[in-house]
Formats: structure tokens, sequence, C-alpha cells
């Protein structure tokens, strides 16, 4: 009888447990999914308010000290000085750019406030891009930190790109 008595509280102390940690699984891949909708707004978000020359919109996708790597060397905007300068200008016959996110993959640090990410965009007029970057949570909004973008070049066309751009920074040095 004593047996039969431990033998079911320690049944019931496996499950109890197990039942908490499948709430807390749970928990953890609605938070996941929740925060990967929310960082995938703010990437969606940044190309929309560049598509519109929405310069508030966009730079308020960064952080204070957010920075943006352009596709050349000397391209390295940092807020709130080179970027929201160069937005501004940009934006200021309200033209701005058109990038359609066609492809993204989203990853969270084990906190869940910090994200990086990789994205394939493309532009009717200049093709197709990657960009990268982190966001970090900051009083429960996402904000771009750092992103990249870089030109796309197919393998096939490689050795011809290569070829350009050897050229064109060498004639930069004279």
């Amino acid at each position: 009888m004593l047996f039969h008595s431990v033998r079911s509280s320690i049944i019931q102390c496996i499950f109890t447990i197990l039942l908490c940690c499948s709430f807390t699984v749970t928990a953890s891949s609605e938070s996941k999914a929740e925060a990967t909708q929310a960082v995938n707004q703010v990437l969606d978000g940044l190309h929309q308010a560049a598509s519109q020359a929405d310069l508030d919109k966009y730079l308020g996708s960064f952080t204070q000290t957010g920075v943006f790597m352009g596709t050349d060397d000397w391209e390295r905007w940092t807020r709130p000085t080179t970027l929201d300068k160069y937005v501004a200008e940009r934006f200021a016959g309200g033209t701005g750019w058109t990038y359609k996110s066609v492809e993204r993959h989203v990853n969270f640090s084990e906190q869940q406030n910090i994200a990086w990410f990789d994205e394939i965009t493309v532009s009717q007029k200049w093709g197709r891009f990657r960009g990268t970057g982190v966001l970090i949570k900051d009083n429960d909004q996402w904000k771009i930190a750092h992103y990249a973008m870089s030109v796309l070049v197919p393998n096939e066309a490689w050795e011809k790109v290569a070829e350009i751009n050897i050229k064109t920074f060498a004639e930069r040095q004279k």
C-alpha cells in the first residue's frame, strides 16, 4: 500500500513537471513567432518607408546609433549624423527607393532581445541584393542597429564583375 502511494505521488510529480515544461515550450514558441512577426514588420516597414520617401518612419526604424552599410566601400551611414542627412537629402524631392523582400530568415538570442537576419531584396531598377543586419529590442520595440546591403552576383557573372570592380577601384586610387 505504501509503495503504491509513493509510486502514485512520483507519477503525479513527473506528470506535473512535464505539463509545466510543455507550457514553457509552447510559450517560448509563441514568443518567438510573435518576435519574428514584429521583426518582419520593422523590416517591411523600413522598405515601405523608403519607397514612400517617409523620412520619419525610415529613420524611426533604426536605433539612435544605427548604421546602414551601402554597396560601395565608402558607404557607412551612421545615425544621427550621416544617415539622417543622406536620407533627408534623398527623400527631399519625394522620391525614395524601392526594394521588396522576397526571402528572409530571422534568428534570436536566447533572451529574444537581439535578432539577426538575412534577406534577399529585389529592385526593378537595380536587381537583386542581400540585406543582413541586427535588431535590438528596447522598451518593447524592435529597432535596427545595423543593416548591410550587398549586391548579389551570380557565380556565372562573377569574373566579368570582378574585372570591372578591380578596374574601378584602381582608377579611384589614381
